[in-house]
């Protein structure tokens, strides 16, 4: 596994070709797949082995990346094959457990980037052939899924393969044995194996992975040739310019889902996707849960990954976890399979989703944060709410009560779960809300005067606002174009509409904090001090304990001093010029993590190994040179950093040469 950098093409190529343009949200082949919900992913391979150790050294990988991460020779690494012998392993269990948990559908790593197949393939570098376990992995699991009805997916790594010649290009591979060509490594090796999978799998989905390498040409081959299943659902990093059927948001969760595409957030349990000796970091059941209620909220799909031992077996704390997923999920199950996306657009207390019927909406409410009163409100929705009751005790009938936007539901006496607790509002037809206003401004910060603007779309209506704290009424300001007010102090701004004199909607807030602005430094020379690290970090590391392999001065905060095209880090200090008193907003992205400093005082932080990400931080400047510092690591797949600038009003632009300096 590995992040994914959407990878966009100004010319398709595959005209004609079924899967070329695809992921349409109303498919028919992906009903059931949208009604599941809850997937598992399995990643499991030759790197179980290892678990992230290899000679003494510890990855600062994910675990399934060991090989390339610290450089493992082919010859060596294929040896792991003598040691595999997983009689632990139980397919049927496994299915089991995953139903147990609520999961309706399996995805399962037939190859992964280190190239060995868990399937009896025309190359030998197999589990049958290979190990002396001498079984077939993904036949007994597909067996396992066929008796127990559950739907049975295949991920396989079609453009990276780091033991064959021609499969390690995408990382520009350290062993001169396996240069070759990527082309004749697809014609040879990987359009072979998709084909065997097909033929003797038939699996439901194919799970693709990092298509940096695939061109257009070398697509239309593997779908060209999966014309012939045209139920098969692919997901969208085969490369090439196909967009599959599904987007892959990998570790995250997008903030407002992916409306219109179907999409599938993928997710470890702790920090690796394969097994690791000294990952132990896992997450709770609470974060699990509400990462899937939060996903179901949004219009998508959770398929959480397990990595089995050596062995062949799930770690224990992946299945109690999962045991206690499968509680809640058997009383709870109602409000995340087969549902939607939530109407509204916030919720304070929880998550929501809803589901039609012979004319009857049901709005499923996740309640994270129980109300200390005991009145759980629901704002904007102008459907009358014809019952409301405990999902775990629908014979319970709460009462309710509306004042004006809002509808106050009685939970004082509902038995809450701890995680989660699941309210049920049934209406009449299509929910209609009337979101709340969104309240924008310029920074999140001011010094003395501050701008902003409402709006929404709520018909026949009118917003109104306050800028003291105060719930907005009737008779509050009406918000017209940009707003400007001299302000003194922290500054809450409230808005709600309002039609015909009566709040229709919830009440959105913002509070913007007043700063003085940071004292300048002293006079400085052109250019930026750099160092220049090499190493492989999941995340920034103290570069203060590490030695540079390069040291010295550049213009700007670029990248053209590196040696490799991976797996390294950069750290830049000196000033920047600010040309007028005011309040700045720093516009940070990179691939992977990065931070920012100004004046050893305020931190920007975009840490992590992520796609190109963009983060910001608000701060206000007098005239002159304050200090700046940036970190910045390089791990695997693209590459990028840029650092851009703006003061209210102005449109922002790149931090460059002209204003920077040590």
């Amino acid at each position: 596994m590995k992040k994914f950098n959407f990878i966009l093409l100004a010319v398709l190529l595959l005209t004609g070709n079924v899967f070329a343009q695809k992921n349409k949200a109303n498919d028919p082949k992906m009903d059931w797949w949208k009604e599941a919900k809850f997937g598992m992913f399995i990643h499991w391979g030759l790197y179980s082995i290892p678990g992230g150790e290899w000679n003494g050294k510890k990855t600062t990988n994910i675990a399934e990346w060991i090989m390339t991460d610290l450089k493992i020779p082919v010859a060596d690494y294929k040896a792991y094959a003598k040691q595999f012998n997983p009689t632990k392993f139980n397919a049927e269990e496994l299915v089991l457990l995953a139903q147990e948990a609520g999961m309706k559908y399996m995805v399962l790593t037939a190859k992964h980037h280190e190239g060995f197949a868990m399937f009896k393939s025309v190359d030998p570098f197999n589990i049958v052939d290979a190990t002396p376990y001498k079984k077939d992995v993904v036949q007994q699991l597909a067996d396992a899924c066929k008796k127990h009805n559950m739907p049975f997916g295949l991920y396989y790594s079609q453009a990276q393969d780091w033991t064959h010649p021609g499969g390690g290009m995408y990382c520009k591979h350290w062993d001169a044995v396996q240069e070759g060509s990527f082309a004749k490594y697809i014609d040879d090796v990987a359009l072979p194996q998709v084909k065997e999978i097909m033929e003797k799998f038939n699996p439901r989905i194919i799970w693709w992975d990092t298509p940096a390498e695939m061109t257009p040409e070398l697509a239309k081959k593997i779908t060209d040739y999966l014309a012939k299943y045209p139920d098969l659902i692919l997901n969208n990093r085969l490369g090439g310019g196909v967009d599959g059927d599904l987007e892959t948001p990998e570790q995250y969760i997008p903030a407002t889902g992916i409306p219109g595409k179907n999409w599938e957030s993928c997710m470890t349990m702790n920090g690796t996707w394969g097994y690791s000796k000294s990952d132990h970091n896992w997450k709770s059941t609470t974060v699990i849960l509400q990462n899937l209620i939060d996903i179901a909220s949004k219009g998508g799909n959770y398929l959480l990954n397990v990595g089995p031992t050596p062995e062949g077996e799930v770690p224990q704390p992946s299945i109690a976890c999962l045991k206690e997923v499968g509680t809640w999920m058997k009383v709870n199950g109602e409000a995340i399979y087969g549902t939607k996306a939530s109407p509204f657009s916030q919720l304070t207390w929880g998550r929501a989703t809803q589901k039609t019927a012979k004319g009857v909406t049901k709005l499923y409410l996740s309640v994270f944060e129980w109300p200390a009163n005991g009145k759980l409100v629901v704002s904007g929705l102008e459907n009358k709410i014809a019952k409301a009751y405990p999902l775990a005790a629908p014979k319970n009938v709460l009462k309710i009560e509306s004042n004006e936007a809002d509808k106050s539901i009685d939970v004082s006496k509902v038995k809450q779960t701890g995680i989660a607790t699941v309210i049920v509002v049934e209406i009449k037809g299509a929910p209609v809300v009337n979101d709340a206003p969104a309240i924008v401004t310029e920074s999140s910060i001011f010094t003395d005067k501050i701008e902003f603007t409402v709006s929404g779309n709520t018909k026949n209506g009118e917003i109104r606002y306050t800028t003291d704290g105060k719930a907005p009424t009737a008779t509050s300001l009406i918000a017209k174009g940009k707003i400007a007010l001299n302000a003194s102090g922290n500054t809450t701004i409230k808005a709600a509409y309002f039609v015909k004199g009566k709040r229709v909607s919830a009440i959105s807030e913002v509070t913007l904090r007043q700063e003085k602005p940071l004292a300048p430094a002293y006079s400085a020379t052109p250019g930026l001090k750099y160092n220049y690290y090499e190493g492989s970090w999941e995340k920034l590391p103290d570069f203060s304990k590490l030695t540079p392999v390069k040291t010295g001065v550049v213009d700007n905060f670029n990248l053209k001093e590196r040696k490799v095209e991976l797996y390294y880090g950069f750290t830049f200090d000196g000033y920047i010029n600010v040309p007028e008193t005011g309040v700045y907003a720093f516009y940070l992205q990179s691939d992977d993590g990065s931070k920012l400093v100004i004046d050893d005082l305020k931190m920007l932080d975009n840490d992590g190994t992520h796609g190109m990400d963009e983060k910001r931080l608000d701060v206000a400047l007098e005239k002159g040179l304050h200090k700046i510092a940036l970190q910045y690591f390089q791990h695997g797949g693209g590459l990028g950093l840029k650092l851009e600038w703006s003061t209210t009003c102005k449109e922002r632009k790149l931090v460059d040469k002209s204003v920077l300096s040590h």
